[in-house]
């Protein structure tokens, strides 16, 4: 375990309704805590702010807009949850299109991170992704 993480779970959450430039906040807040935790110094790390830039602008774009950001640590993964307001499951291309723009977010997120998928609730969704806690702190890459 790293020396910043506390061998407990800690959760942060970023409100993101009606906030101008939510995804380059939401990058901010991911930055500052993997620098808390002490998981700001591996490629990995550059690699868990794509993906959470990637689900907030998917969140943006497709999602009536993103609604919060949450970041669970534990000692075997971080967990990142970005809620929106549908309940319209993200569908993923098979493979990105050459030449076509856009249909790579999710495509992203998935080669990124250990595993990711969807809860559903009431008013909309959370979109998931959790990296595996190792890969933060040695550096390996899935």
């Amino acid at each position: 375990m790293s020396a910043g993480l506390p061998s407990r779970r800690q959760r942060r959450r970023l409100a993101l309704v009606g906030v101008p430039g939510a995804v380059a906040r939401g990058r901010d807040f991911t930055r500052r805590a993997l620098r808390d935790w002490g998981w700001d110094k591996t490629e990995t790390s550059e690699d868990t702010l794509l993906v959470v830039s990637e689900l907030l602008t998917n969140a943006s774009l497709h999602a009536n807009g993103c609604h919060e950001l949450v970041l669970i640590a534990e000692e075997t993964a971080l967990h990142i949850e970005v809620h929106d307001g549908t309940t319209i499951p993200p569908v993923r291309r098979p493979v990105p299109q050459r030449g076509i723009p856009g249909g790579r977010g999710l495509y992203i997120v998935e080669r990124l991170s250990d595993r990711w998928g969807t809860h559903t609730y009431e008013t909309g969704k959370a979109v998931w992704a959790e990296i595996e806690a190792s890969r933060l702190e040695h550096g390996i890459n899935a």
